[in-house]
């Protein structure tokens, strides 16, 4: 018998992150949101050893799956979760999140007052205010939202660690884009094609996921290069699609996202996080660069426009346990 499909697909796409992703599914569990109103897909990203033990640990009336994937990446893991997933709402999350107990309780206030297809990007909230390189990357996200974000009209990108979009339209605008191999710049590219599609994106501060990312100073330049050599990818992506490719931010963005922590924190600390929001554009102009130089130099592709991925055909529970079968010998 076929299972009523439930309203939310909550996807973490994991990578060798077992301990990170042990909290965020307890997060998840936690969740005062009726269990069978949601659902949770877990994509394993290729790691030597799938947390299946982890995923059935959950709540026996949690409807949850673990799909093993060859190892992509991160845009490739959430489409691969997409395609599994049967709700209406797409919800995605990272492993090293944990999502407020209220979580899907206000994600569904916001789609219930919602009259057009929107993405709703929540707020995320470093827990590790120690960590002085966690808390720096966490500010420069800040200070982009409040750039690029809630405080412009219209809202113009979200991160994926705390994203929700309506199913039918993440595949009508094409999903992520498995050209981006890493963690960077894919989510700006997904808001960009859902924008120029004529989806809005709305903020919503009570949307909330912790975040928890141990950093030191060469996971922080290291991270922050890899933002520079998505970047690239970025712009390669809105060459395909006809567009200006690279876009030069005015001055006044780059003295705003140095001076950022000095408007919020005072003393050596707040003046080592300006340093460390300078330093993240050096590594991001490296990373861009670096890149740039290891494809050729052109920002420009000769690449042809891909088709947006096929919609998946809903898939039955029988179909479900032998592809989740298929897939943890590498089919998928």
């Amino acid at each position: 018998m076929i299972s009523v499909a439930p309203e939310y697909s909550i996807i973490v796409p994991t990578y060798r992150r077992r301990e990170p992703l042990a909290r965020c599914l307890a997060a998840i569990e936690s969740q005062r949101f009726p269990r069978d109103r949601f659902e949770v897909v877990v994509v394993d990203d290729g790691s030597p050893t799938p947390p299946a033990d982890l995923v059935a640990s959950l709540d026996p009336a949690i409807e949850a799956q673990l799909v093993c994937a060859r190892h992509g990446g991160p845009a490739a893991a959430r489409n691969t979760g997409a395609t599994f997933a049967r709700g209406r709402y797409l919800v995605f999350t990272d492993d090293d999140c944990a999502p407020r107990s209220d979580w899907l309780d206000s994600i569904h206030r916001w789609t219930s007052i919602t009259s057009v297809p929107t993405a709703i990007g929540g707020q995320t909230i470093n827990v590790l205010a120690d960590d002085i390189y966690a808390t720096a990357s966490q500010g420069i996200v800040d200070y982009l939202y409040e750039y690029y974000g809630q405080k412009r009209s219209p809202v113009q990108f979200f991160t994926t660690n705390n994203l929700v979009v309506p199913r039918d339209e993440f595949f009508e605008v094409g999903g992520f884009d498995e050209r981006f191999l890493r963690a960077a710049a894919e989510d700006r590219d997904l808001c960009e094609r859902w924008c120029r599609h004529g989806f809005p994106l709305q903020f919503a501060d009570d949307v909330v996921v912790s975040h928890a990312h141990a950093l030191n100073f060469r996971r922080f330049n290291r991270m922050h290069f890899n933002y520079g050599r998505g970047a690239f990818d970025l712009h390669r992506s809105r060459a395909r699609r006809g567009q200006r490719a690279v876009r030069i931010e005015p001055v006044r963005f780059y003295y705003g996202l140095v001076a950022y922590p000095l408007r919020r924190s005072y003393g050596w600390r707040g003046l080592l996080l300006a340093f460390l929001h300078f330093w993240s554009q050096v590594a991001y102009a490296a990373g861009y660069f670096y890149e740039r130089v290891r494809r050729g130099w052109a920002v420009g592709s000769n690449e042809p426009t891909p088709l947006p991925p096929a919609r998946p055909r809903i898939i039955s529970d029988r179909e479900r346990g032998t592809a989740s079968r298929d897939s943890m010998t590498g089919a998928i």
